[in-house]
């Protein structure tokens, strides 16, 4: 039986991909054992059956069980995080059908970050409601920006183009950045805690601000999924299949500007996640993104959390902010991928 979609597609029966199954399987074991090892690892290391003690007895009152339950809001905060830079990264693969696509290569999160840190400098904002909006606009001008000097001469929006004006505008708002944030100590102080990117601080109040935004988000992720699988055949194809194309990458981007603004604003500026996650699952289950972008969200949650407790166990008995384990994971990663796709389009 045939659906309709918004865009005015007609979808056959969904073909599920090989091996669907087992990678699904796969990535909800890793994010269970995700799960057990963030609230395990920290300042001080609990056991599994602590953990369980924690999560499921609240009628005891140990110190290891109350610990498992501090954890519980940050551990639920990264995987939230992750999911939604996850998402945001295969949608602006897909809008901009450049397989390096990522909030942090495109210059998005630079744009949040600088619109925070006006925020903080001559609003004297501090909270992260108040983070949120600055974020979103911040990332949202940057997108419009880099995607419209991407878009100049006659080729169009090639990768390599988006690429590198994602990089000449990033380092040109980390100026502005810096240029802001040195005179004024005490915007120092505030913004560089924020700009390194960490899930240390979510706690209940951060996850309820930002649930709304990483729901609509998503919906509208898999909503325009089986448009954009047209958009990758090409704007005449996806034209001709019924596809407004227009209308489809602005939807597309709103939704992603709304994940990677949101998490950016309460986590800070975490890159790579989008970049590693929808790889991974392109490769294990190929191009259709009604597939990727939901298998994308689980995987940017096990990097992200997987990253954190990376970061705790590397700084024991402190901690490594995840900003910092999540570049030097995915620089490498980046640079491969570069050299071996050669900036190809998808």
């Amino acid at each position: 039986m045939n659906s309709t979609t918004i865009s005015g597609i007609k979808e056959s029966r969904l073909h599920i991909p090989k091996h669907f199954t087992i990678v699904l399987l796969i990535s909800v074991i890793l994010l269970i054992l995700c799960v057990v090892a963030s609230l395990a690892f920290g300042s001080r290391i609990v056991g599994v059956s602590h953990v369980l003690d924690g999560l499921f007895h609240a009628d005891i009152n140990s110190y290891e069980a109350n610990v498992v339950r501090k954890r519980i809001s940050r551990t639920l905060f990264s995987l939230l995080c992750g999911a939604a830079l996850g998402v945001s990264g295969a949608l602006m693969q897909a809008v901009t059908r450049n397989p390096i696509a990522d909030p942090s290569i495109l210059g998005v999160n630079t744009g949040a970050s600088l619109f925070v840190v006006c925020g903080i400098a001559f609003f004297n904002i501090s909270t992260a409601n108040e983070y949120i909006p600055l974020a979103l606009v911040g990332a949202a001008l940057t997108a419009l920006f880099v995607f419209g000097i991407g878009s100049m001469g006659r080729s169009g929006a090639t990768p390599l183009k988006l690429v590198l004006a994602g990089a000449a505008t990033s380092a040109a708002l980390s100026s502005l950045v810096m240029a802001i944030m040195i005179p004024q100590s005490h915007v120092m102080d505030q913004f560089r805690f924020w700009q390194v990117g960490s899930v240390g601080s979510g706690n209940w109040s951060s996850i309820s601000t930002f649930l709304p935004f990483l729901l609509i988000g998503i919906i509208i992720a898999l909503i325009s999924s089986p448009a954009l699988n047209a958009l990758a055949l090409g704007d005449e194809v996806a034209s001709g299949l019924g596809v407004r194309t227009g209308v489809l990458r602005l939807t597309a981007a709103l939704g992603a500007v709304l994940l990677c603004g949101a998490a950016t604003a309460l986590a800070g500026p975490i890159g790579f996640i989008g970049l590693l996650s929808t790889h991974v699952m392109r490769l294990l289950l190929g191009p259709d993104l009604r597939f990727v972008i939901p298998m994308s969200a689980i995987a940017g949650a096990v990097i992200l959390t997987v990253s954190d407790v990376s970061g705790r166990i590397i700084g024991s008995p402190g901690e490594l902010e995840v900003g910092v384990v999540t570049a030097f994971i995915g620089a490498p990663i980046l640079i491969l991928l570069t050299m071996k796709s050669k900036v190809r389009s998808l």
